[in-house]
């Protein structure tokens, strides 16, 4: 059997060999990323939550951080997510110039975003917090926390914002050790700032933002070193706005669902702070973070697949093409099918990788197995959503990002509560509802507009 033929520095070529060894080669250092990338705000639940006394309200404290954080992180997909494939495409019609170009301009549009970000953030985040549903018990926790992690906003947005940049010329395995620098580093701190100093929340956000400094420091060593293939070349750069309109309009599909994600966040907080309480905050905190560690492994087949799907599509090698489509989509539907019945038959076990407190455990079961009915629907989104985005179908992936988030889960999320006593379940109900709606319209769509693209792309290439 043929293999993905290795370049220089575990570069993969994604032109030649077998398709479904080329995607694991990208996705399995991916995978790795993705998880160590989660371990910076994993890691600050699992040690926040499991201090003596004040656990329960911290980890409320840091639920309330979420909608800003994952704002952050909708910004560096907007310019990452959203210019890799375009300089996947590129690379494949050969043009590296047009590739290289994409990601300076790029590289320009995170730091200014980020400036801004740090600057607004840091100015209202008093009230922003209590409108995402602080009390006065837990606000301290959160601003300790989010005031500091602010102060990183521009390093967040290198590190994330940039590797897609490194992944999408096959250099996965460096990808990897981008996110590995930086997780090791807040593994290492996170206890010794929390405990050791007694710095509680303000220790792990400290830990964080040196964290990603260190990976941000990496990114731009490698992209402005000798072994990339496209060079970060910032003396003399002019913004090319119709370049950066491109680059927005893919990456606006990865920042509606970051952003969208945020929205769900601040309804689920409001509308749980309204009928269960802080505690309710905190087993929310839990589930988002079990749905995060839940989740991983299918984006990064899914991402994995992204510069394949891209590279072949602008090569126009179309059964390339439809062999990747069809090899994430099982891979991921096993996975998801896998995980769901893990999480099913031992609910328990994964909320207490971030709590042992009873109250909290008695309500986090019974919400964990609502909330995750159904999980299986999610590879047949992110199976979707990923092909508009390889293919640079950028409407088609922000209508799918919006319908399954901003149409579906946010006014069943304001709407169940109210409906036949469900109180705090129709929070979590409202995720499973959107799985199934939302993933199979998705799904379907994608397989009535593309594959019929592709034949006829076929067939034109047949008849030359």
């Amino acid at each position: 059997m043929a293999v993905s033929t290795p370049h220089r520095g575990g570069q993969v070529d994604f032109s030649t060999g077998d398709v479904r060894r080329g995607i694991l080669d990208v996705a399995a250092p991916m995978l790795v990323a993705q998880v160590l990338n989660l371990l910076y705000n994993i890691v600050d639940r699992i040690y926040i939550g499991k201090i003596p006394g004040e656990g329960t309200l911290a980890l409320a404290g840091l639920g309330l951080c979420f909608p800003i954080v994952t704002l952050v992180t909708a910004f560096a997909n907007l310019f990452g997510v959203g210019g890799a494939p375009l300089c996947s495409i590129a690379r494949g019609q050969k043009d590296e110039k047009t590739a290289g170009k994409i990601m300076t301009n790029a590289y320009f549009m995170l730091l200014l975003c980020g400036v801004v970000l740090t600057v607004v953030g840091l100015v209202f985040h008093k009230p922003v917090l209590y409108l995402f549903g602080a009390s006065d018990d837990t606000y301290r926790y959160a601003a300790d926390y989010l005031t500091i992690y602010l102060l990183g906003t521009v390093f967040v947005m290198t590190s994330l914002g940039l590797n897609p940049y490194i992944n999408s010329q096959g250099f996965a395995r460096i990808g990897m050790l981008t996110v590995l620098l930086g997780a090791a580093a807040n593994i290492l701190l996170d206890p010794l700032l929390i405990y050791v100093c007694g710095l509680g929340a303000r220790g792990a956000a400290i830990a964080t933002v040196i964290s990603q400094g260190l990976s941000a420091v990496w990114v731009l060593r490698f992209l402005t070193g000798p072994k990339t293939e496209l060079r970060l070349v910032v003396r003399g750069f002019r913004p090319d706005w119709a370049c950066i309109r491109r680059i927005t309009a893919l990456g606006t599909s990865s920042f509606v669902m970051s952003f969208t994600d945020s929205l769900v966040q601040v309804a689920c907080n409001a509308t749980l702070r309204t009928f269960g309480g802080d505690l309710y905050i905190s087993v929310m905190t839990v589930i988002n973070s079990v749905r995060q560690i839940a989740q991983t492994p299918v984006m990064a087949l899914t991402d994995g697949a992204s510069p394949v799907i891209s590279y072949n599509y602008g090569a126009r090698n179309v059964p390339r093409v439809r062999k990747a489509i069809r090899f994430m989509t099982q891979l991921g539907f096993g996975y998801t099918m896998l995980i769901w019945g893990l999480i099913s038959l031992f609910p328990s076990a994964f909320i207490m990788i971030f709590n042992h407190e009873p109250d909290l455990l008695a309500a986090a079961v019974p919400s964990l197995h609502i909330y995750f009915f159904g999980f299986v629907m999610m590879a047949f989104q992110f199976s979707g959503q990923s092909v508009f985005k390889s293919l640079n179908k950028a409407k088609m992936a922000i209508f799918f990002s919006l319908l399954r988030k901003a149409f579906i889960v946010v006014p069943l999320t304001l709407l169940l509560p109210h409906v036949a006593g469900l109180g705090v379940n129709g929070v979590f109900l409202a995720e499973p509802i959107s799985n199934f709606i939302g993933g199979l319209a998705c799904y379907i769509t994608m397989r009535c507009t593309v594959m019929p693209e592709l034949k006829a792309m076929e067939i034109q290439e047949a008849s030359r």
